[in-house]
């Protein structure tokens, strides 16, 4: 028995009876901490996939939301390009009929400039004739003939007014 007298033996003895005494009335406080510890990190759990599913839920939203709002811009700009091709057609036919008004405007003037011209080279040409015939007549003619021709002058005059 010389084992009892030795310090290593009852260094393990009393090591032995602290652990069944720690298991026998520590192993309850600890399972009810380890029972806690479980239970708050089943919380924990459960939030996290109840805040995985709202984000999920709230992802599909935000995606439904941007094919929506990229939909709605390729409509505006099909709508965009409809309204600008109308406006350049628009715009083409009508610089086309300004054009055409003012080629009918030039060609009206040209017609009025040329019946201008024609009437300004008539009246020249009658105030040559009148003027040729008054000198022929005065070069041929004497004081006689031109009181005769004076008279029947007049006498054209009183018939055309009546």
């Amino acid at each position: 028995m010389e084992f009892l007298q030795d310090s290593s033996f009852w260094y393990l003895v009393s090591f032995v009876v602290f652990a069944i005494g720690a298991w026998k009335f520590g192993k309850p406080a600890f399972l009810n901490l380890l029972d806690t510890r479980i239970e708050i990190i089943k919380k924990e759990i459960e939030t996290a996939e109840s805040l995985r599913v709202e984000a999920q839920e709230l992802l599909a939203q935000y995606q439904r939301k941007y094919r929506d709002a990229v939909k709605d811009a390729e409509t505006i700009l099909d709508q965009a390009r409809v309204n600008a091709q109308g406006i350049k057609e628009k715009a083409i036919a009508d610089l086309q009929a300004q054009l055409k008004r003012a080629e009918e405007q030039h060609k009206d003037r040209l017609e009025l400039m040329k019946q201008e011209a024609i009437q300004q080279i008539k009246e020249h040409a009658a105030l040559l004739a009148v003027e040729g015939t008054r000198k022929m007549i005065s070069e041929q003619l004497d004081a006689k003939g031109k009181k005769k021709l004076i008279q029947q002058s007049i006498e054209n005059i009183d018939q055309s007014l009546n």
